[in-house]
């Protein structure tokens, strides 16, 4: 009996991300065949990198991980790099639609932040920590999409990945909080009062719900801004923005009274897809306007 063939580079980035983050797996899927699998490999990429606290003991560990892939990039990976499907699929897509390598080191760059239990200094600090990472993720997808994305899809990407980023740091409070991490600005908790340790202790406030609501009406300004960037974007980029068409359903959500530590309002598969098919029509509405 002969011994099965290794899946496909592509087929396998397609899978992980179908399993890891379904989200933009459907966002993906509204883009053209022949860009889908250099989306997938960016995005499966983004599960590696994203996921990496998950799979060590110690942040050096992480810092190494996440070297490998610098080295990787810049072409001195040790052994067979695109014997990781992920890398090869991923090195493939940046040299067919010239991606910019250094937004992946920035990128690879700020997610050393996620291996340490340090808090976020201020808002600033996590704009910038989301701008190097899902809005860079948005940016490079233009750039697979359109080859020439401009201004335009620039300014929005920025916003969006902002939006996007802030209400997935919401719904993974949680998660963080039972990590010992701590993504809600210092200065956000001690407007309110509070302290890095009140943000993961487990016991829930009114101060820290407070803290927690700026940070909606923070995702809220930049998903509005985003919303007015993309008039002037090109059609072809807009199944790169797709995920941001989720935020204000997740926003309510959030709103809803629970305790932020014990569970986060859950929406169905079925919902977000329904809210990611109508998204895509509000999305050409909005980059027709003005």
């Amino acid at each position: 009996m002969s011994a099965s063939r290794p899946m496909p580079a592509v087929d396998y980035c397609a899978a992980l991300v179908r399993d890891l983050d379904r989200d933009r797996y459907v966002a993906d899927l509204f883009a053209p065949a022949a860009r889908r699998g250099a989306l997938f490999a960016l995005h499966a990429f983004n599960i590696e990198v994203s996921r990496v606290r998950e799979a060590i003991t110690n942040p050096m560990a992480g810092e190494v991980r996440l070297q490998w892939w610098s080295e990787a990039l810049i072409g001195n990976g040790r052994g067979d790099v695109r014997a990781n499907p992920v890398a090869g699929a991923l090195l493939d897509a940046i040299e067919t639609h010239r991606l910019p390598r250094e937004t992946f080191f920035a990128l690879l760059d700020a997610r050393i932040f996620d291996l340490y239990d340090d808090a976020m200094p201020t808002v600033n600090d996590l704009e910038g920590y989301a701008g190097e990472t899902s809005s860079a993720l948005i940016r490079l997808a233009t750039l697979i999409l359109s080859g020439t994305a401009g201004a335009a899809s620039a300014e929005a990407a920025g916003h969006a990945g902002v939006a996007y980023a802030v209400t997935g740091i919401l719904r993974s409070f949680p998660i963080h909080a039972r990590r010992g991490q701590c993504y809600v600005p210092l200065d956000v908790l001690a407007a309110h009062g509070l302290t890095r340790e009140d943000a993961v202790s487990g016991r829930s406030s009114s101060a820290l719900v407070a803290a927690l609501a700026d940070l909606r009406a923070l995702a809220q300004r930049h998903y509005e801004a985003a919303l007015g960037a993309l008039s002037g974007v090109e059609a072809s980029e807009l199944p790169a923005f797709l995920p941001l068409m989720l935020v204000p359903g997740d926003l309510a959500a959030l709103e809803r009274p629970h305790d932020p530590f014990a569970a986060v309002p859950a929406t169905s598969a079925l919902s977000r897809l329904w809210r990611l098919w109508r998204g895509a029509g509000a999305l050409r509405r909005a980059a027709s306007a003005g």
